[in-house]
């Protein structure tokens, strides 16, 4: 029997319109790519994961490294679409006795977002490294969701649609999903001996 299925929020869960980055790209003549190059790289994507920054003080980095306020703003403000099929898998895996949680590596606004989207009371708990202080793949990120939950690694799914941050994960004996699409997921899901 599963104990725990543990999911990604981004990309799983809920998901963002690269389609709109592009938009607001082209509306401030930046390059293609250069909000997500200036956003995700360096430093300060590990300092904002880990609680160490704000998302504000992220949002006012973006801008100066980008060159555009106005721009970064925009980014900022866009609303991911949740995923309310995956919202339905979280509570049939409830129903069928397998705790449910999300593991994000997130920034301080977290809580509020999931809150104000309605995914927190699908899920029995939500783990967010700006507040764990470690984000994935590091190993410590999975330790806390362990102890927190008091479940064994063996009897944990852990899905992401990245691979790289499968690592932790799988170096502590969790089962391991690349999330792609839910069919897949609900064949890995079942494998593992969820009941839905």
């Amino acid at each position: 029997m599963l104990e725990l299925a543990l999911f990604d929020l981004d990309g799983v869960i809920r998901h963002f319109d690269e389609s709109l980055t592009l938009s607001i790209e082209r509306e401030h003549g930046l390059p293609s790519g250069s909000i997500a190059d200036a956003a995700f790289s360096g430093p300060l994507i590990s300092a904002v994961t880990t609680g160490r920054v704000s998302r504000a003080e992220w949002v006012a980095d973006l801008a100066h490294r980008i060159g555009n306020a106005s721009a970064a703003e925009a980014w900022a403000a866009q609303c991911p679409t949740v995923d309310t099929s995956m919202l339905e898998l979280s509570d049939r895996l409830r129903r069928g006795g397998t705790r449910t949680a999300i593991l994000t590596n997130g920034t301080d606004t977290i809580g509020a977002e999931v809150a104000a989207q309605g995914i927190d009371t699908h899920f029995d708990a939500i783990f967010n490294s700006a507040q764990i202080g470690f984000a994935k793949p590091d190993i410590r990120a999975f330790e806390h969701v362990m102890s927190a939950l008091a479940v064994d690694a063996a009897r944990t799914f852990f899905t992401d649609d990245s691979p790289s941050q499968l690592a932790g994960a799988t170096a502590l004996g969790m089962i391991t999903h690349h999330f792609r699409a839910q069919g897949p997921l609900l064949d890995a899901l079942r494998d593992a001996g969820a009941r839905i």
